[in-house]
């Protein structure tokens, strides 16, 4: 097993991956999972929310936001198996 540190974008990728995989599953439980104990568990996210963030640097200015991030217990759960599974890989 390689040990040592990685690049900081294989962690971004990890987490890219992780979150976009856990999204997925949970928009797919919300829709073939009657209303249970279960489907309220696995797929209840925590929402953050920050913005808008205004730059003026003169020449030019933009406003960026708001900007958001749901978070679901399988989005976590699809992070640690998508770094897992990187690990092992690489």
């Amino acid at each position: 097993m390689a040990s040592g540190p990685h690049r900081p974008g294989f962690y971004l990728g990890v987490l890219v991956a992780g979150f976009v995989a856990g999204g997925a599953l949970t928009s797919l439980l919300r829709q073939t999972l009657p209303d249970s104990a279960a489907r309220t568990f696995f797929t209840t996210t925590w929402d953050a929310q920050f913005g808008p963030i205004s730059a003026d640097l003169l020449v030019i200015s933009f406003t960026l936001g708001p900007i958001g991030l749901h978070v679901s217990l399988l989005s976590l759960i699809a992070v640690v198996l998508a770094y897992l599974i990187a690990r092992s890989l690489f």
